[in-house]
């Protein structure tokens, strides 16, 4: 199941795989080979935790409120760039720029912070495709919840397909949620002069201030500086300062564009609750099934039907990439990596499961707040994400002749600060009177602690350049400098052993081996039974088919001393990869070779992961032989 090679790389399996160095055909194909993570990134800026305050926004003051989403906008596109440029420069996502700059006492406590966040998004998300599920077929929320779970293995099936194919399907999705508002708006019909007067800055009391701060607040999610970071290095591109800037400015083309559709898909949010709720005089629709029910105003019942799909498809492409996120978030932090199902299954249940609990106990009423304490949860943690960030694409050290400008520097503080300032005047708004409203001392506790702490960790990590003067720089790069190469002994193997599984694949397995070997080599044949029998009686079985393993495993043994080498033959019985780690060990082999079928995913759920499984059980070298 766990796999810690490769720790040194952002997305292992991916890192580099789409080669940007060769420039053959017209320039419009070379930027496409750059553009994709970025439209990966902007699905998170459509989810479903944005179409409430979109929804609201648009039934309360109408058009009022657009000036806020271009502004947001304008933020998200700024800070995706600079997360961008941190993982084509330094070949560094932000989780692991963390774990290089930040002591362990303050990377763990980011680790849970970002794991939180993660959880949060997703539990947005999860909401919000069973709510279009419900739109769409009437299927009760609770089933459409846990109906949710099942693309994990849609995950699965796109990993296995390349990162390419990943990005062609995300962006098939946004095609689906953008064609969908297109739609709405054409049959909305709204005036685009008073379109525009809602670029003009203007704020109509407090409460149109809450909405802009709930806006912004959901916007820019700290997830996706991660992602972004860690995308952009699938991505190979050539060595030199040149090929930096070209990358560079491609993907800022990039990030434009995608982010920009963004834009357009919450926009057309606001612009139709503005038209079809605010102008009709209906200014209390908050919740997106009460938008759902409403918009059969327009006097079709397809409005309805394509707002519940681009629902649909706006939470799938949100959960898949949250889902990378996670990866990258453990990987960086933890240099862990475990299998994708397991990691997409803890994230998808710590979202089902609070939202099965409140559904069952409160009723679907209740869903609403469940999406708006998402968001706030988010909110919490954008800080912990940006702050890192700005001081990382800052530093002169790593980032050499590509350090941001003083005057992207400038923007950059602000527009944290601005995030930071609203997300804490969000929290506290929504948040604490939640809370006191219990009436539980312990829980004025909690908050008291939770708050002091979270203040005290934001501070740090805002001051460290200067606390510090000289950071500190360790390396993940599990690779030693090739120092000393010429003083190496090469390695005999007196001893090997071979796992044989009795197919048409024995005689590589054979061959192999004895290449590593030689003709003075000592050769341990394996085979384990796994028939019915050795599940009860283990080693005391004395079935058919164990007398007929043994019989073939002999006259392996034979045919290699034919050929004047020496070899000894054992079975194993029950647990593949146990039987044969344990042989290895009583038989003090140096050496085992072994096939992969090559199969991942759910086929290891059915026939088992041995190679794995054995090679980190040993500590001798395991020579794996695709097959």
């Amino acid at each position: 199941m766990m796999n810690l090679s490769q720790k040194d790389v952002s997305l292992g399996e991916a890192h580099g795989s789409i080669d940007t160095t060769q420039r053959k055909g017209p320039w419009w194909r070379q930027l496409f080979v750059f553009f994709g993570p970025a439209y990966l990134v902007s699905v998170g800026y459509m989810d479903p935790g944005n179409w409430a305050t979109d929804l609201a926004g648009g039934s309360r003051f109408g058009y009022s409120l657009l000036w806020v989403l271009l502004m947001s906008n304008v933020i998200a596109i700024l800070l995706q760039n600079l997360a961008a440029r941190l993982g084509i420069v330094r070949g560094r996502d932000l989780a692991q720029a963390n774990r290089e700059v930040y002591p362990a006492y303050i990377n763990i406590p980011l680790y849970i912070l970002a794991e939180i966040a993660i959880a949060a998004c997703d539990l947005a998300e999860v909401l919000g495709m069973a709510i279009g599920i419900e739109l769409l077929t009437g299927l009760p929320l609770a089933y459409g919840v846990c109906i949710t779970v099942l693309d994990t293995f849609l995950l699965l099936f796109l990993q296995r397909l390349g990162m390419r194919r990943m990005e062609a399907f995300i962006v098939g999705l946004i095609a689906v949620v953008g064609l969908s508002f297109l739609v709405e708006i054409i049959l909305a019909r709204p005036a685009a002069g008073d379109i525009l007067t809602g670029f003009v800055p203007v704020l109509h009391g407090k409460e149109a201030l809450y909405i802009a701060i709930g806006i912004i607040g959901a916007t820019v999610m700290p997830h996706n500086l991660y992602l972004h970071s860690a995308l952009v290095q699938t991505r190979k591109i050539g060595q030199g300062a040149e090929h930096i800037r070209r990358a560079l400015r491609i993907n800022f083309l990039d990030s434009a564009v995608a982010l920009n559709l963004a834009f357009l898909v919450n926009a057309a949010i606001l612009i139709l609750a503005a038209t079809v709720f605010f102008k009709t005089g209906k200014t209390d629709v908050a919740s997106i099934k009460e938008a759902h029910r409403l918009l059969p105003m327009l006097g079709t019942q397809l409005a309805p039907k394509l707002f519940a799909i681009a629902l649909i498809a706006s939470g799938q492409s949100s959960t898949l990439t949250g889902t990378l996120a996670g990866q990258i978030v453990m990987e960086g932090y933890l240099q862990l990596r475990i299998n994708p199902w397991v990691r997409r299954l803890m994230t998808r249940l710590l979202a089902i499961i609070p939202a099965v609990i409140v559904i069952i106990l409160f009723g679907e009423k209740e869903v609403d707040d469940l999406l708006v304490l998402s968001q706030v949860i988010l909110s919490v943690q954008l800080g912990f994400a940006v702050i890192p960030l700005i001081h990382f694409v800052s530093d002169k050290a790593t980032m050499g002749a590509f350090t941001i400008r003083p005057i992207i520097k400038l923007l950059a503080w602000g527009a944290a600060l601005l995030l930071l300032y609203l997300n804490v005047k969000l929290v506290i708004e929504e948040a604490v009177p939640v809370m006191a409203a219990t009436g539980h001392p312990g829980w004025k506790v909690l908050i008291t602690l939770g708050s002091l702490g979270a203040a005290a960790l934001l501070l740090y990590i805002g001051l460290h350049p200067w606390i510090e003067r000289q950071v500190r720089h360790k390396t993940l790069q599990l690779h030693p400098q090739p120092d000393h190469l010429q003083d190496w002994t090469l390695p005999s193997f007196r001893h090997v052993a071979v796992a044989l599984d009795f197919s048409e694949h024995d005689e590589k397995l054979l061959a192999y081996a004895v290449g590593q070997g030689g003709a003075a080599g000592r050769y341990l044949l394996i085979h384990v039974v796994e028939s019915a029998s050795t599940h009860l009686l283990g080693r005391e079985t004395d079935d058919f088919e164990t007398r007929k393993d043994q019989e073939r495993l002999d006259r392996y043994g034979a045919i290699l001393q034919e050929k004047g080498l020496q070899s000894h033959t054992v079975l194993g019985f029950r647990h593949r990869s146990r039987e044969i780690a344990r042989i290895i060990r009583e038989q003090q082999a140096d050496m085992l070779v072994i096939g992969s079928h090559g199969h991942t995913g759910l086929k290891d759920l059915l026939y088992g992961e041995t190679v794995n499984a054995v090679r980190h059980e040993l500590k001798i070298p395991v020579l794996v032989v695709s097959l």
